[in-house]
């Protein structure tokens, strides 16, 4: 570790911390969920304008950008080599909003030294700090054999439909590191797949509607069932209710101009770490499901809903697998619809490196046919993993060690980032560093239980932390000089 050039690049960061806070909130302030649908192409006006917002940043700081049909952007120098390059990849659409906000989600508010909206830490924040990294490198004249660019995309929540798209039409750096994940090197991340259990029955007239969760690849904290105007079906909703006790997760029940709502809460997170959670789904199924005043049919589907969002581990739905590379293959229910009158669960699956995509989707249709549903596969996003050989693996997680005084290795995850669509890709930060007790006592007066996260309700960037990790990107980057950027083949 070079401890001058440490000094001059924390002095840097330090004198740019309120101009780097000021460039994150004019990025949390546009509503950028990614919505191809829209009619205005490819993402939606406010990714359009997020892109616009991001690239305007990136001319101010001295930078040459170029718009790439606002499916992906770069920030950089005009000439561009791309067998040399490093690129940093973040991406700027956000997941939906949810429930639950203490704050407003797109009016983004600066207390103690968190900042607080939609899409500060996943990745707005990070995406602003990989252009002030590439800044203080060039203002401290740090000498780089490598060339740097920034590049963000708009659809990184939903489908990285950005990423295949510019993968298709235009060059890939030599190496890519992706700002959206914990410290140090993620070296691989496991496959995504994704796809609806639609039930082969209806629901009864008695069933108006029922939902439940917003996006994909969040744990839902809410969901809700509608009813037609029964007494008796009311009777016996609030006696359950009441026999159920205190400690079970929120349920509440109310009238409407249809008949009856009932609500259950649970809360929100990520669905690729979802421990810790509460599927407001299960708690919904798994409430109305002993109410015998429902039919047999309803009941029946109720139960259905509740076993196959019970668990996170594929169990009950019969593609269970663990590896030593990567951990526990995860299934998630996200989302509740309704296709007509049938009832229509969305699964968002994270499996395991060494696990086979065939065999889970022969257990999901095997699982289907025997509670009565269909399975569709709508997406698989196979897994991806950078070499851990790359001597970029072993210099970039010693380093981080040297620098913060942990004795981390070098992981795999369940998450998702761009590296999956990029040739040499890998996850580096910004996240995953320790915090202190000032950081801690500071969430707990700013934020309830189960909120503050990203993809949360109240989401909080640690500005304190951020800085922090930029300093250590900053000095990982000057460390890549002398380092291959691939492997001899």
């Amino acid at each position: 570790m070079d401890r001058e050039l440490y000094r001059k690049i924390d002095a840097w960061f330090e004198a740019h911390r309120e101009e780097l806070i000021r460039d994150i909130i004019r990025l949390v302030r546009i509503p950028s969920v990614s919505d191809p649908a829209s009619g205005t192409v490819p993402f939606g006006a406010a990714c359009r304008r997020a892109m616009d917002e991001m690239l305007e940043i990136g001319r101010e700081h001295g930078f040459v950008t170029e718009n790439y049909d606002y499916y992906v952007g770069r920030i950089g120098s005009a000439e561009k080599n791309w067998d040399n390059m490093i690129g940093f990849w973040n991406h700027l659409d956000v997941v939906p909003v949810g429930n639950g906000w203490e704050y407003e989600p797109f009016e983004p508010v600066f207390k103690e030294h968190f900042l607080i909206g939609r899409g500060a830490q996943d990745n707005k924040g990070p995406a602003i700090g990989m252009l002030y990294v590439m800044q203080c490198l060039r203002e401290l004249s740090v000498p780089m054999k490598h060339e740097l660019s920034l590049f963000v995309g708009c659809d990184e929540e939903r489908g990285m439909e950005d990423l295949a798209w510019y993968a298709a039409h235009h060059p890939c750096p030599a190496m890519s590191m992706i700002a959206d994940s914990g410290f140090p090197v993620c070296y691989g991340e496991k496959g995504i797949l994704e796809g609806q259990m639609a039930a082969c029955r209806e629901w009864s007239d008695a069933v108006v509607s029922c939902s439940g969760g917003s996006a994909g690849n969040m744990i839902p904290d809410r969901a809700c069932a509608g009813f037609r105007q029964d007494k008796n079906l009311e009777e016996a909703l609030r006696k359950h209710l009441e026999d159920r006790g205190k400690d079970k997760p929120a349920v509440s029940i109310k009238r409407t101009n249809e008949g009856l709502e009932v609500t259950a809460e649970g809360t929100a997170k990520h669905s690729a770490f979802p421990e810790g959670s509460c599927n407001a789904i299960h708690e919904l199924a798994a409430f109305l499901e002993e109410i015998q005043e429902l039919g047999e049919t309803d009941r029946t589907l109720f139960e259905t809903l509740a076993f196959l969002s019970e668990e996170y581990y594929g169990a009950n739905t019969g593609i269970s697998y663990e590896d030593e590379v990567s951990g526990k293959t995860t299934c998630a229910a996200t989302v509740l619809t309704m296709d007509g009158r049938r009832p229509v669960l969305h699964l968002n699956i994270r499996y395991a490196i060494t696990d086979d995509p065939d065999r889970i989707q022969d257990g999901l249709r095997r699982a289907a046919k025997e509670q009565g549903m269909d399975w569709k596969t709508e997406r698989d996003s196979g897994p991806n993993y950078f070499p851990r050989e790359h001597p970029a693996v072993k210099l970039l997680t010693d380093l981080y060690n040297e620098m913060t005084g942990e004795k981390t290795e070098s992981f795999v995850m369940g998450g998702g980032t761009y590296a999956r669509k990029l040739p040499n890709a890998f996850a580096y930060g910004v996240g995953g560093m320790r915090e202190t007790d000032e950081d801690v006592q500071a969430k707990k007066r700013l934020f309830l239980p189960g909120h503050g996260g990203a993809h949360e309700p109240d989401e909080g960037l640690n500005v304190r932390q951020l800085l922090e990790a930029l300093k250590i990107y900053a000095m990982s980057v000057a460390a890549l000089n002398d380092c291959p950027l691939k492997l001899p083949e």
